[in-house]
C-alpha cells in the first residue's frame, strides 16, 4: 500500500471546537479549575496568550507548542478539563482530555496531566510538551503517515469488472538520480516521448520541482504500444525514471471515459472542500462517475501518528485503512465496446446510447472522439429534429388526430412570414393530403407544422413528459434528458412540432423516448444501480443535475399502453415504407424514426443527424453533430449496431 507523510491538517481536517467541561469558581481569585480551563482553551487554539503560566512566559510557551505541533501548527484539537484537583495546598493537577478529529476511522484521543502550582497566592499552569501529548519532551515533534485505502471498483452488467486496479508504468524525470543539468536535459526528451503538446511547460515543472522529485509525464498501461520505445529512452537519456504502480483503470483508455471519468491526485481545491476527508496526495475522482461516486469508491485512509524524539519515531496512534466500496453500473462491456468501435471513425461529435426498455438499464453510452472527451451521449443538448415527431405524434393523438386522419403535406409552408420546407429529396409520392401515418413514416415537416393547432399550448411539453423526456434524470452520473418549453408564438409552435426551436434533447433522452414507447410507459434511465439492488452505497447526492423544468411535467399523464401501441405502429411504418427502410432486412420487428435538425448561420445550414430505433428489448439512439441527414449519416451506424 502507498504511504505518504503529511501534516495532520492535510491528513484529516482536524477541525476543532473546544469542549469546556468544568465551570469556574465564584471567587475573584482563579481556582485551579479556572486555570485548567484557560490552559485547555489555549491548547485548543494552539496559543497560550493570556494563560497564567509558571516559569515561562506565554509567548515562549506558545513557540514551543508550535514546535511540538510541527506540521499540526495550522490545526486545533478538542480539549476539555476532565478533572481538576482542589485549591488546597500549594500544588495540584488537572486531567485534560484531548481528541484530534479526522485522524482515521477511530479518532486519536487520550488524556494528559497538567501540573498546577500556587505562586504568590495565584494558581498557575506549568507548561510542558507532556501536557499536549502524554510522554512528550522538549524538542519532540509529531509525525503522521497516511496509508491509502484500496479504491472500490466500478462494475458493469453481470458483475463484470470495468474499473479495477491495473498495472501501469509511470514515466517521468527522476531528479534524485542525476544532476540538475541532466534533469533539465532529459525533460524535452521525456516530453516528446509522452507526446506532450507543451514541452516547455513540462521542463518548467521539472526545474521548479525539488532536488529529489519525480516529475511524471505520462502513465502507460500494459499493452500500450508506446512501451516498445521506453527501453531506448531510458538507455540513452540519464534522468528518465520509470515507476511500476497500479491505478484504477477501465479495460481500455477510451472505454466509456466521458461517463466513468478520471481519477488522480486531489487538487488543493478538493482538499479544502473535503473538510479533512481528503488530504494532499490522495487519489480521488476528478470527473464523471468517479467524481459523482467518490465518497463511496475512495474508502477511508489509514493513519499512523508518531511522536518523534531525537530522530526516533514512536507510534502513538494508528488506524487501518477502510477499503472503498464497489459501484455497480448497467453498462454491458461488449455492447459498449461495439458502440465505441462504430463511432471511432466519426469526425464530428457523436454518440450512441442503448437502453433496455424493460428495466431502464443503459447498456451502452458511447461518445465519439469528435466530442474531445465530452459526454455527448448523456450531456449533449441538441435539437432532436424529426425524431421528436414521436412526441409530436403523441400530442396530436391526444388532440383527436388518428393515424388515418388526412394531413396536408405540401412542399413548403409559411407561418407568420417564416418559411418551412421538407428535407432535401423528400419523396414526391408523400406529398398531398396524406394520412398522418404516411406523414410520420416519410417525415413530412409541413404536415406536422400545419397540424400544430391540434397540439397547442402545453400539449408538447405534456407529451414529452409522458414519454420521460423531461424528467429529472436519476442515472447516478451527470446527465441531461431534454427540455421542451411551451411555444410562445406560431412560428415557435411550428418549429417545435419538428423538433427545432427551443427544444433540446440528449441522445440519452431520445433513447429514453423510444424505450418508453416500447415499454408502454415512461422509462427512467439508470447507469448506477442503487443500494437496495447491490448492497453498495447509494449514489452520491447531487451527482446528477436536474433537467430544465417544464411546467407540465408534474401533471402530465404517463403514456398509456394504447397510445404506445399506436406510436409503435407509426414507427414500424418508418421501416416498412418510410425514411428508415434501410432497417427493413433486420430480423424481428424493428421500429424507428429518422431526424435531421438545421443549426448554425451558414447557407445552407449545417445539419444534426439523428436516428432512433428499437428491436426487442433494446432502444437505441444515434447522433452525429454534423451530417447529411438522419438516414444517411446516423442510419448506417444504428443498423450496424442492431446487427451486432
Amino acid at each position: 500500500m502507498r504511504r505518504t507523510t503529511t501534516s495532520l491538517a492535510g491528513a484529516g481536517a482536524i477541525a476543532l471546537a473546544l469542549a469546556l467541561g468544568v465551570a469556574g469558581c465564584t471567587s475573584d481569585t482563579p481556582a485551579p479549575q479556572d486555570v485548567a480551563r484557560q490552559y485547555a482553551e489555549g491548547l485548543a487554539r494552539l496559543d497560550l496568550a493570556g494563560v497564567p503560566l509558571d516559569g515561562v512566559d506565554a509567548a515562549t510557551a506558545t513557540t514551543r507548542l508550535a514546535a511540538l505541533a510541527g506540521p499540526l501548527a495550522g490545526t486545533k484539537p478538542q480539549v476539555s478539563v476532565r478533572q481538576a484537583g482542589p485549591d488546597e495546598g500549594e500544588s495540584t493537577t488537572a486531567r485534560l482530555a484531548v481528541t484530534w478529529p479526522g485522524t482515521g476511522a477511530k479518532p486519536w484521543s487520550y488524556e494528559t496531566t497538567l501540573p498546577l502550582v500556587k505562586r504568590d497566592g495565584t494558581w498557575r499552569a506549568q507548561w510542558s510538551p507532556a501536557t499536549v501529548v502524554a510522554g512528550a519532551a522538549e524538542g519532540d515533534t509529531i509525525r503522521a503517515e497516511r496509508t491509502a485505502a484500496r479504491r472500490g471498483r466500478v462494475l458493469g452488467a453481470g458483475g463484470a469488472a470495468i474499473v479495477q486496479p491495473r498495472p501501469v508504468r509511470r514515466v517521468g524525470v527522476d531528479k534524485a538520480t542525476v544532476t540538475p543539468e541532466q534533469a533539465l536535459a532529459a525533460a524535452p526528451k521525456v516530453a516528446a516521448f509522452a507526446g506532450l503538446t507543451d514541452a516547455a511547460a513540462y521542463a518548467a515543472r521539472v526545474k521548479a520541482a525539488g532536488p529529489k522529485a519525480f516529475v511524471e509525464a505520462i502513465v502507460l498501461r500494459q499493452g500500450d504500444p508506446t512501451l516498445a520505445r521506453l527501453d531506448a529512452l531510458t538507455t540513452s537519456t540519464p534522468g528518465v525514471g520509470v515507476v511500476d504502480a497500479e491505478l484504477p483503470l477501465a479495460p481500455t483508455r477510451t472505454f466509456a471515459k466521458p461517463i466513468l471519468g478520471t481519477v488522480g491526485e486531489a487538487t488543493a481545491e478538493i482538499v479544502e472542500r473535503s473538510k479533512g476527508a481528503v488530504a494532499a496526495g490522495d487519489v480521488v475522482g476528478l470527473s464523471g462517475l468517479q467524481q459523482a461516486q467518490d465518497a463511496t469508491l475512495r474508502g477511508t485512509p489509514g493513519l499512523t501518528v508518531s511522536l518523534v524524539h531525537a530522530g526516533t519515531a514512536k507510534p502513538v496512534h494508528s488506524t487501518e485503512p477502510v477499503p472503498g466500496q464497489d459501484v455497480t453500473t448497467t453498462l454491458d462491456v461488449a455492447r459498449q465496446v461495439r458502440a465505441e468501435e462504430l463511432l471511432a471513425g466519426v469526425e464530428p461529435a457523436s454518440a450512441l446510447v442503448a437502453v433496455r426498455p424493460s428495466t431502464g438499464e443503459v447498456v451502452a453510452a458511447a461518445s465519439g472522439p469528435g466530442g474531445q472527451g465530452y459526454s455527448t451521449a448523456t450531456l449533449g443538448k441538441y435539437a432532436p429534429g424529426s425524431t421528436f415527431k414521436i412526441v409530436s405524434a403523441l400530442a396530436l393523438l391526444r388532440g383527436g388526430v388518428t393515424p388515418a386522419t388526412p394531413v396536408p403535406c405540401t412542399p413548403t409552408l409559411t407561418v407568420d412570414g417564416k418559411p418551412f420546407e421538407n428535407y432535401d429529396a423528400y419523396p414526391a409520392d408523400g406529398l398531398g393530403q396524406v394520412p398522418l401515418s404516411t406523414a410520420f413514416a416519410k417525415s413530412c415537416n409541413t404536415a406536422f407544422i400545419a397540424s400544430r393547432d391540434k397540439a397547442s399550448g402545453d400539449a408538447l411539453p405534456r407529451a414529452a413528459a409522458s414519454l420521460g423526456l423531461t424528467a429529472t434524470p436519476s442515472a447516478g452520473v451527470p446527465a441531461y434528458l431534454g427540455g421542451v418549453p411551451a411555444p410562445g408564438s406560431q412560428v415557435e409552435a411550428g418549429a417545435e412540432m419538428i423538433g427545432q426551436g427551443e427544444i433540446t434533447a440528449s441522445p440519452l433522452g431520445m433513447a429514453t423516448v423510444v424505450a418508453s414507447v416500447v415499454k408502454g410507459g415512461p422509462v427512467t434511465p439508470r447507469i448506477v444501480i442503487p443500494t437496495n439492488e447491490t448492497g453498495a452505497t447509494t449514489p452520491s447526492a447531487g451527482a446528477t443535475p436536474p433537467t430544465t423544468a417544464t411546467p407540465s411535467a408534474a401533471t402530465a399523464q404517463p403514456v398509456t399502453a394504447a397510445e404506445a401501441g399506436t406510436l409503435r405502429a407509426l414507427m414500424r411504418g418508418v421501416v416498412t415504407g418510410g425514411s428508415g427502410a434501410a432497417l427493413k432486412d433486420l430480423p424481428g420487428e424493428v421500429i424507428a424514426k429518422t431526424g435531421t435538425a438545421e443549426f448554425g448561420t451558414t447557407t445552407p445550414p449545417k445539419l444534426h443527424a439523428w436516428m432512433v430505433a428499437a428491436r426487442g428489448d433494446l432502444a437505441v439512439a444515434v447522433f452525429v453533430d454534423e451530417g447529411e441527414g438522419g438516414s444517411r449519416t446516423a442510419g448506417p451506424i444504428l443498423k450496424a449496431y442492431l446487427q451486432g
